[in-house]
């Protein structure tokens, strides 16, 4: 006979960590499927310093850690299973991993969503050394250095916007002769002094040992290929949400970002709750998103108690 829980967590990260804290203070009893690469996004951060009440900073992989054993001191069972299927179509829900299944009265969606990056040679040697998809979580450790910024939509033209703030210069690479960015953001680039563009160019490599050196850039027009000397690079082509397993069967935006019923976290299916980066195409820091999962935890336990007040 199945397992059946009040709450299960799909995923970890700084949202499915904060909501099975608060799920397990609350006496849920939470289980975690935290996925085979735990701890979302930040762990491939090397230095947080963002994060509030770490006054000299703390790593990445450090904070996930501290999030993960304070949640399973309150009670929460965490598994370091990942989730092969789910039926939302009948509650109590049904989540398999291979070939383990376990039953939810409610269901946390925390699975993210993670950075698109180029597939180039140097890329993910020098992740966190230099390469980045987060300007607002390292452009501060680029002062008065010059960087590189990769893409062609908004958030390329807010994230090259964002570090001139710390760095020397600026170069936007973009594969075409236009931008794709709203106009009101490609000008306002355009029109920083500490920006400057290189057209219709791709990254055919990221260049250094231990830290970013430079880059090798290839014009897809001529084929012209030249170096160019950098200390960083950031990523700024996209995220994409970890949802493929609930098309279908939620209601999806259009890029596959989960929709929720703010300021709450609720689905389109009752009983089902997402939180953190696989909602959020604005903010993604982790402190909106332990915010979004502390929310969820929360909208559970009030869930679960006006079923049993009205059952």
């Amino acid at each position: 006979m199945d397992d059946i829980r009040n709450v299960l967590i799909i995923g970890s990260g700084p949202a499915g960590f904060t909501a099975a804290l608060y799920a397990a203070r609350a006496s849920l009893e939470p289980l975690v499927l935290k996925g085979l690469e735990a701890g979302g996004q930040l762990m491939l951060t090397t230095d947080v310093e963002n994060y509030p009440g770490f006054a000299d900073g703390i790593l990445g992989p450090e904070l996930m850690e501290q999030m993960e054993k304070q949640a399973s001191r309150f009670g929460a069972e965490i598994l370091p299973v990942h989730v092969t299927e789910v039926d939302l179509s009948t509650r109590p829900f049904a989540v398999r991993a291979g070939d383990q299944q376990w039953r939810a009265r409610a269901i946390v969606i925390s699975t993210g969503a993670t950075a698109r990056w180029l597939g180039v040679p140097g890329e993910e040697r020098l992740r966190g050394r230099g390469v980045s998809a987060c300007a607002t979580c390292d452009g501060f450790f680029f002062r008065d250095r010059e960087l590189i910024v990769t893409g062609g939509g908004d958030t390329a033209m807010e994230e090259a916007t964002f570090l001139t703030k710390f760095a020397s210069s600026v170069t936007l690479v973009h594969r075409r002769d236009e931008f794709r960015a709203s106009k009101v953001m490609a000008e306002r680039a355009l029109a920083n002094p500490k920006i400057r563009v290189v057209w219709d160019t791709v990254i055919e490599e990221i260049l250094g040992t231990d830290a970013v050196t430079g880059v090798r850039l290839r014009n897809v027009k001529t084929g012209e290929v030249h170096e160019q000397a950098t200390d960083g690079v950031f990523m700024a082509i996209g995220h994409d949400p970890t949802t493929a397993l609930f098309r279908g069967q939620l209601d999806l935006d259009d890029e596959g970002y989960v929709r929720v019923q703010e300021p709450r976290t609720a689905t389109s299916v009752p009983g089902v709750f997402a939180a953190g980066d696989v909602t959020d195409t604005t903010y993604r820091q982790a402190v909106t998103a332990a915010g979004q999962g502390c929310k969820a935890a929360i909208d559970v336990e009030r869930f679960l108690e006006a079923e049993r007040h009205n059952g």
